[in-house]
């Protein structure tokens, strides 16, 4: 899980350059949270990791060798993102846990789920891990939806994980429901957080700002 960005550029377009000769290690096993303004390329700069984008000059390598030169799914496989826009499909939790493992047992959906703080509120619901969520995940506040997408990230047991706004879009009940779920995991994986607030990055072994 040791990511290191060398000299690195990029833009999406010629004329607006996001991100100039950055230079950073995240060791295997520690915390980084990334903080700045809106637009300053946070997230922009964590999407080179698993290749949505390709960088314009210098490298990121995983593990000593650079994502360019990686089997594609293999990367992606070993990096679980969390966004603050929650993608649950019209399902039922149990078919949107499942997305990320499909050989996943009872067992081990129980432990994600746990590990998300989600797990006493899907056993209250009549139909427990078969409820229906609804198209987006509607049928569920925003802190649930968020829990059952930490708990799918989970369930993948990524060697990386990236946490981008986890918690921005919440009220602060559920923003310290969130926190006091992804704190510990984030603790227990190698991972990069990025947020607005310091309050909830203030456990990161390093800060870039």
């Amino acid at each position: 899980g040791k990511v290191c960005f060398s000299h690195v550029y990029f833009s999406y377009n010629r004329e607006a350059q996001i991100l100039k000769d950055i230079t950073f290690t995240l060791n295997p096993g520690t915390t980084i949270a990334l903080v700045g303004a809106s637009g300053a390329g946070k997230s922009s700069l964590i999407h080179l990791i698993p290749r949505l984008y390709d960088v314009s000059e210098g490298s990121v390598t995983f593990d000593e060798t650079d994502v360019r030169q990686l089997d594609l799914a293999w990367l992606r496989s070993n990096i679980g993102i969390v966004t603050q826009d929650t993608y649950l499909f019209n399902g039922t939790i149990r078919e949107n846990l499942l997305y990320a493992r499909p050989d996943a047992s009872e067992e081990d959906l129980i432990k994600a789920c746990k590990q998300a703080d989600i797990y006493q509120f899907i056993q209250k619901l009549p139909k427990g891990m078969d409820t229906v969520v609804g198209n987006r995940g509607l049928e569920l506040s925003g802190g649930e939806r968020q829990r059952v997408s930490i708990a799918r990230v989970l369930l993948k047991d990524p060697v990386l994980l990236i946490f981008d706004e986890a918690t921005s879009s919440l009220d602060s009940i559920s923003e310290e429901a969130i926190q006091k779920a992804i704190e510990p995991i984030a603790k227990s994986k190698t991972s990069i957080l990025i947020s607005h607030r310091l309050s909830t990055i203030l456990f990161a072994d390093e800060i870039l700002v």
